[in-house]
């Protein structure tokens, strides 16, 4: 039997689901992206905004219109919008014959096999292990990002409990996945040729502090680089409170760790900060970005904040401004706050209209637009190192002219970030190659180059 198996939401969400189609694999099941070939679906929500929420519904009504028509024997519906409404999918869409809630992933081929066997129109029954499960590793997956990268999901669940975020209440608190099991998970993304891994989690950088007692998100990086085949390793979603010493010289003395973090920052206003239960200030953050481009110059800093939280006034997004400014972050994105129920900002006073928070978030990133336009300018010239995603097939280019890749460096994380065009290339390279590139020129957040030299990665 042929499965749509639809993927939405973050890189989390996306080795669960790869763990999900590694088990249906096991047990004989086929996958199809295309929904008039299919003969089931399964989807794995988000609901971590209201976009989110959205797209996620959408999702589940249009597989339900091939439900509620025969041609799909099953539907069932995994990830955090499961988990969050399970009641309320079910009797909207009662289409869903199932619904697994985020601890109960491992029941996928029970799920699917025990719908169709029952052949009703509509098979409810849920499974929903408790929400603070212990996670394991070592599980068998289908990749589905082309091989170059892969995330490695180090941990489960967060303890942080920010007033605007639902995550601690649907994933369930923070779990360390244990080490052994993800050195064992990073030597089969290795074997399967992933050059690129991303380490991932709610918050990264509290790894081990529940089943080791101490923070040992640097001992995993040193025992990954020991791991042949990757030749970057990138650190996404670290907390900036918790960053320390140990961490920014694993990341500085590591030659396989890439000179790239991601560290959510939400605001620059104090005041707004305490509201949203951060544990961090704006003089502390500007520290911290001092002292990381002190031990580590060509470190590339990327971040996230929020326009429009509650009871944020002019003063408070012009304090955003203000430290944007200072700080110039190489990347950065900005979100409207959503209002989401059941967490405590949801009920706080003075929530922000919509129009003043587009208005809010459209003005952090005009002037991170020029900031970030000012360091792409800033690269031409330079030669860098490139990782090869792909070729691009011109069918009007001569051979003389050689072949043109699409690749990034490493201030660039895949999916989020900008890339590199290399044009002129007289050879044909695989993905994953490395290839050192002159940058001539940039495009916005893109930059173009040429073939500087090919040069072997050694350890």
């Amino acid at each position: 039997m042929k499965i749509l198996f639809v993927s939405l939401g973050c890189d989390k969400n996306r080795v669960d689901t790869e763990v999900m189609l590694g088990m249906l694999e096991s047990y004989g099941y086929d996958f199809t992206d295309d929904t008039n070939e299919a003969e089931a679906a399964v989807v794995n929500t988000c609901c971590f905004i209201g976009d989110a929420k959205e797209e996620s519904i959408n999702t589940i009504l249009e597989m339900a219109e091939y439900r509620k028509s025969g041609k799909y024997k099953a539907l069932i519906v995994t990830g955090c919008l499961g988990q969050r409404y399970q009641d309320e999918i079910q009797k909207e869409i009662p289409e869903v014959d199932m619904i697994l809630g985020i601890s109960s992933i491992d029941k996928i081929v029970q799920a699917l096999d025990e719908t169709i066997k029952k052949n009703e129109l509509f098979y409810h029954k849920n499974y929903f292990d408790d929400v603070n499960k212990l996670q394991t590793g070592g599980h068998k997956r289908v990749l589905t990002t082309g091989g170059v990268y892969n995330y490695l999901k180090i941990a489960e669940g967060c303890d942080k409990r920010c007033t605007y975020c639902i995550i601690p209440k649907v994933r369930g608190s923070y779990r360390s996945i244990p080490m052994e099991d993800l050195l064992k998970d990073a030597r089969n993304l290795a074997d399967a040729g992933v050059t690129e891994l991303l380490v991932v989690a709610q918050e990264t950088t509290l790894y081990g502090t529940d089943i080791y007692g101490e923070k040992k998100l640097p001992e995993l990086l040193h025992r990954l680089c020991e791991i042949d085949g990757f030749k970057w390793i990138r650190v996404l979603y670290c907390y900036p409170e918790e960053i320390n010493e140990e961490l920014i010289q694993t990341i500085k003395n590591e030659p396989k760790i890439c000179h790239y973090l991601d560290l959510p920052i939400q605001s620059g206003s104090d005041a707004i900060l305490k509201k949203m239960g951060r544990k961090t200030n704006n003089a502390e953050i500007r520290e911290l970005v001092r002292h990381l481009r002190e031990e580590i110059p060509d470190i590339c800093l990327r971040t996230t904040l929020i326009s429009g939280f509650p009871g944020e006034t002019a003063k408070d997004h012009n304090e955003t401004m203000k430290l944007v400014e200072d700080l110039r972050f190489d990347r950065l994105g900005v979100f409207t706050y959503s209002q989401e129920e059941d967490t405590p900002a949801a009920t706080m006073p003075d929530q922000v209209s919509e129009r003043v928070k587009t208005t809010r978030r459209n003005k952090l990133m005009k002037l991170q637009q020029q900031i970030a336009f000012e360091g792409a300018d800033s690269m031409v010239g330079k030669t860098v190192d490139v990782i090869i995603e792909g070729k691009i097939v011109d069918e009007e280019a001569s051979s003389l002219d050689g072949f043109t890749y699409v690749g990034r460096t490493y201030k660039d994380a895949p999916d989020i970030d900008g890339y590199v065009f290399v044009s002129g290339v007289q050879k044909d390279l695989m993905s994953g190659a490395i290839l050192k590139v002159l940058i001539t020129g940039s495009n916005e957040y893109d930059l173009v180059g040429e073939e500087a030299e090919t040069y072997e990665f050694t350890e």
